[in-house]
């Protein structure tokens, strides 16, 4: 049966409560603009695409908040484009040839290689190629927020290294490009459609790739659209050069709970972990996994003897290749001392730890108790250049050894001076403190997990627990370079019981652990609450080292000074800034080398019973 439309529009009558959904209250055309009922928009076309895109590389522009975008495609005839991109091929070659500046000539060399590339990609491996086309409008109630949504579509497109234009004089035509309802506009078209392979579409389509994935690793987070970002942290790339990590964030915003999240899948992982734990929050986490929980806070199994000599790493020489002709894997030199023995290496370390428990201490009185250790130690047989390695921890000197020879020489000599070092140390080899240090070394582990509990130092001075902490550090340091072969984890919780703007070498200590880490398998996690206590007075170039090092940054909820000293130092962007600001629990700015998102850390559930309560959940 034949029907007219005639007779088919008198059947199906006009939709209004459709309409009235579809229908703007109001529109106005501007120039540079639109007027749509309450909000302001702006449409933009993509004119330029970077020359090479990483995968999912669309849905960094789809997702950007409080934007409408269009992505379309259209085939386009293969053998026309390999004649034209092969003439471009030529041009360029020429141009190169020609060219006296080394600019020119570097550009044209580059626009000549990634021509062949994609000439090979279209005619040997039948790539198809389309005409795309990428349309933005950003829109807003008021228009402060609106000129804060257009920098933001200006400087995610600039980070892609894409190049957006306004659509001047052509607003209505963008809108009904952009528009589901309107077919494509061909005046738009040809002014932002661009020539890609059909692989660089697919690739970067969101649906097809959301998310981040290292092809290894674990599951880490899920971005703020929902997809899953795995990682692995010991991935080695352009920008990523070291398995370090730095988590920021105040109090009661996650940061625990997502430490214990990471920790648990690297050691699924096959990782070694070390804790120094000052708050106890990783006690219940140590031992459901069957590992070494020490209390470092003055209990005689968890006693480190800070005069007992540990053996220094030894560095590859990249730079001379000088190695020991006695054995290829020991260099010639160790850190920034060139020659320097393990003994003369564990002085400088003490001079260290005596500056952080002894903040008073002069300058004379320091070099007088130089000498006095290095004439303890050859009483003990060790001197400049004994073999560590071959000593046990009973071999070394203690800090009763320390005080009775300091009060024989101020008998003997009848100085001042090392009388009242004597007075200084009586409380390492009698008193109270002699309970942290005064003794042969007793920790012992034997487990892939090992958590150092400073919790019962909480209620002692500044000086005992930066000593400690520095002791500890020592330590856990040994364990992490004393195997090249086996990947160890060190999770530094309150790093900044470490910092002492009067001893900055506690810092750099700490930094050089960092910058050395990456040679021997191993990777240090920073944990504190504020930057700002990193870049004050004279510790800022190193505190600040600390935290530019580590190639993955966890930023979490944080307001004030401390967002201020945030925002400058890692030049976060308005919309960054807000997220930390929010202070959503489990939300954070991920930094992967020079890739940043907006993770939240959905934690499987059965997680949490290894977590333990402590720390929050």
């Amino acid at each position: 049966m034949n029907i007219s439309k005639k007779k088919i529009s008198e059947e199906i009558p006009v939709n209004q409560a459709l309409l009235n959904v579809i229908t703007p209250m109001g529109l106005e055309i501007k120039r540079n603009s639109l007027v749509i009922g309450e909000n302001t928009g702006r449409v933009y076309g993509v004119v330029k695409y970077p020359q090479k895109v990483d995968m999912g590389w669309l849905s960094k522009i789809t997702n950007i908040p409080s934007t409408i975008v269009s992505v379309g495609f259209k085939p386009v005839d293969n053998s026309a484009l390999i004649t034209a991109i092969s003439k471009s091929i030529v041009q360029n070659r020429v141009a190169a040839d020609s060219a006296k500046d080394p600019l020119m000539k570097q550009r044209a060399e580059k626009a000549a290689e990634d021509g062949e590339k994609i000439m090979l990609q279209i005619d040997q491996n039948g790539e198809t190629v389309g005409l795309m086309t990428i349309s933005i409008m950003p829109v807003a109630r008021d228009d402060k927020t609106f000129t804060k949504v257009t920098r933001r579509v200006d400087s995610v497109l600039s980070v892609m290294k894409c190049k957006g234009r306004a659509l001047s004089c052509l607003q209505k035509e963008g809108l009904q490009n952009i528009s589901p309802t309107f077919p494509t506009v061909e005046k738009i078209e040809n002014i932002i459609q661009r020539i890609v392979p059909m692989s660089t579409f697919v690739g970067g389509f969101p649906f097809a790739s959301g998310g981040f994935n290292d092809g290894t690793g674990y599951y880490f987070a899920k971005d703020s659209s929902g997809g899953l970002i795995i990682v692995d942290t010991w991935k080695r790339s352009d920008d990523r050069t070291n398995s370090n990590m730095v988590i920021m964030g105040v109090a009661g915003v996650g940061k625990s709970t997502a430490v214990k999240h990471i920790a648990l899948a690297e050691y699924m992982k096959g990782t070694k972990l070390i804790f120094i734990d000052a708050e106890s929050e990783y006690k219940d986490l140590c031992l459901n996994l069957g590992g070494d929980w020490i209390n470092a806070g003055g209990d005689k199994r968890g006693l480190l003897n800070p005069l007992q000599i540990r053996p220094a790493p030894r560095d590859t020489d990249e730079d001379n290749g000088k190695t020991d002709e006695a054995d290829n894997s020991a260099p010639l030199y160790v850190d920034e001392g060139y020659g320097m023995s393990d003994m003369a290496l564990h002085v400088k370390n003490l001079e260290i730890f005596f500056k952080l428990y002894i903040p008073s201490l002069s300058d004379m009185k320091r070099a007088i108790l130089k000498q006095a250790i290095i004439e303890l130690y050859n009483i003990f047989n060790i001197d400049w250049d004994t073999d560590i390695k071959k000593l046990k921890n009973t071999d070394f000197p203690t800090f009763s050894d320390l005080h009775t020879l300091l009060e024989k020489k101020a008998i003997a000599q009848k100085d001042d001076e090392h009388k009242e070092l004597a007075l200084l140390f009586h409380d390492l080899a009698l008193g109270s403190d002699q309970f942290l240090w005064n003794g042969h070394s007793t920790v012992e582990t034997s487990t892939r997990c090992i958590c150092l509990d400073t919790h019962s130092l909480q209620n002692t001075g500044d000086n005992i627990k930066r000593a400690q902490y520095f002791t500890l550090l020592s330590w856990c340091w040994e364990q992490m370079s004393k195997n090249r072969t086996e990947r160890v984890l060190l999770i530094a919780d309150e790093a900044y019981l470490m910092i002492d703007e009067n001893v900055p070498q506690s810092l750099v200590f700490l930094r050089n652990v960092e910058k050395r880490a990456r040679k021997y398998e191993a990777g240090l996690i920073i944990i504190s609450h504020s930057v700002v206590d990193f870049l004050s007075g004279n510790i800022k170039q190193y505190g600040q080292a600390l935290l530019d090092i580590p190639c993955y940054k966890i930023l979490m909820g944080t307001d004030g000074r401390n967002l201020i000293e945030t925002k400058e130092l890692y030049n976060l962007t308005e919309a960054e800034e807000d997220l930390l600001l929010s202070k959503k629990r489990g939300h954070a700015l991920f930094v992967i080398g020079s890739k940043r998102l907006h993770v939240n850390f959905e934690i499987p559930e059965y997680k949490f019973d290894y977590f333990g309560k402590a720390g929050g959940r």
